[in-house]
């Protein structure tokens, strides 16, 4: 029983990574000379000290972007805590750079227990939820796979892996997937920060 519930969680991961790699293809600007993808936009959550915020106030700022929550068994985790090692190995650049983590699961993940969660991995990481059509909204934007699993209390939700690289002034540079190398990130992150604030250059996704 154990081995075929690990074949059905690895089957259900595969299935949201494909999906978002599928957004991605299917949502470029196909048909014109731009190759930008459509990723990101606007959005408008809660923080995990309740107050709403807006993609505005990130402005000035690099983000990393991730969709997730907090009842994930492994993924997110891994995910935050590679949020939390791209800060200290950034060092004194970190300041340029705000991991932010939104939740699929705003039934369960209100502002209190985002707080306790991303904190536990760094106090600088930014979690927001929101209700559950801010919350589509914002996935939407981003091209994010998500789907509620399993009923009760102990269910599940299925979503898409990626990290999302903005721009200063909210625009999509790149996405890395899931468990990318460290270094990897470190260094595009160092670029984008060198490069200053009007770069939007676009670079191909990153594979792990």
């Amino acid at each position: 029983m154990k081995r075929r519930s690990a074949i059905v969680i690895a089957l259900a991961f595969l299935g949201a990574a494909g999906a978002g790699l599928y957004a991605i293809s299917h949502f470029s600007n196909a048909g014109s000379t731009a190759t930008k993808p459509l990723i990101g936009g606007a959005f408008s959550l809660v923080d995990t000290n309740g107050k709403r915020v807006t993609d505005a106030d990130f402005r000035g700022k690099l983000m990393l972007v991730f969709f997730g929550y907090t009842h994930c068994p492994d993924v997110c985790p891994t995910g935050l805590q590679q949020a939390a090692d791209l800060l200290a190995k950034l060092g004194s650049e970190a300041g340029d750079v705000v991991p932010v983590f939104i939740s699929v699961d705003p039934a369960r993940d209100t502002p209190a227990v985002m707080k306790s969660y991303v904190e536990n991995f760094d106090p600088r990481i930014v979690g927001l939820t929101g209700d559950p059509a801010e919350v589509a909204s914002a996935a939407k934007a981003y091209r994010v796979y998500f789907r509620k699993a399993g009923s009760g209390e102990d269910y599940s939700v299925d979503h898409s892996a990626f990290v999302y690289l903005m721009s200063r002034n909210g625009k999509f540079i790149t996405s890395f997937m899931f468990n990318a190398p460290i270094d990897v990130m470190v260094g595009e992150l160092k670029k984008q920060i060198a490069a200053g604030t009007s770069r939007e250059t676009v670079s191909p996704p990153t594979k792990s």
